[in-house]
């Protein structure tokens, strides 16, 4: 299996994530488009797309002119029906890719919050075996609408696109699952600053949040990304199936 992921920001990290990849032996190849604007040049020489958070917005293309390139590549993988997943940004470049339109400024979420799992989500492989209301990480301003092709997912009170997916195994999500506890805390030294002005008093209160809210979030964000990476269909395994 191997697995193609593009890192929009420096050390994002991939928490459970990686763990679920390392438990079948995925082979990772990572891109760093900001830095070299690399990404895969193709969809066959890899079995699935996953493609992180950062600080742009999806529609930000003069300041970093890949994101069109990306968005595309979203788009290739998902057509032809390999697993693709987008957190943050990565979601609303792949709300972009299916003509979603993208809502910069207006959807500033911080810290753990409240998801809701929708009919429709109850019924697909990666929610189906979580309780209807599960907690997991936000760091995010902006928003989308959900493609014409999207089915919602997840929603929430305050930005209702959390989770949808395309076809069959191409999703976007808002919120961060994989930001275990171990990925928070160093978040929250790599960005201290930031955190600090965009919740004045948070930190202070963190490890009493933390105690609150952790535990719950990192036993959904485990079991969210074991059944992604169950979504993933070798190209050996497809064929055969073919």
């Amino acid at each position: 299996m191997r697995i193609a992921i593009v890192e929009n920001l420096e050390n994002t990290r991939l928490g459970p994530l990686g763990q679920a990849l390392e438990e079948v032996g995925a082979e990772l190849e990572w891109f760093w488009p900001r830095q070299d604007s690399s990404l895969p040049s193709g969809i066959h020489d890899h079995d699935g797309l996953i493609v992180l958070g950062g600080e742009q917005s999806a529609v930000d293309d003069a300041a970093y002119p890949y994101l069109p390139a990306l968005a595309g590549v979203m788009r290739r993988f998902g057509d032809a029906d390999k697993s693709v997943l987008g957190i943050c940004l990565g979601a609303q470049l792949l709300a972009r890719a299916y003509g979603g339109e993208n809502i910069l400024g207006s959807a500033r979420e911080f810290a753990w919050t409240p998801l809701d799992v929708t009919p429709e989500g109850a019924a697909d492989p990666l929610f189906r075996d979580l309780s209807p209301g599960f907690e997991s990480f936000q760091w995010h301003v902006d928003t989308f609408t959900l493609p014409d092709k999207a089915v919602r997912l997840v929603s929430g009170s305050a930005v209702a696109n959390q989770c949808f997916r395309v076809g069959r195994a191409a999703y976007g999500m808002q919120f961060h699952f994989e930001a275990s506890i171990d990925v928070v805390e160093a978040w929250l030294v790599q960005f201290r600053h930031v955190v600090e002005q965009k919740a004045p008093g948070w930190l202070d209160c963190f490890p009493e949040i933390a105690a609150r809210h952790s535990a719950a979030a990192d036993r959904a964000g485990m079991a969210i990304a074991r059944a992604f990476v169950r979504s993933i269909r070798p190209a050996r395994n497809a064929a055969a199936a073919s």
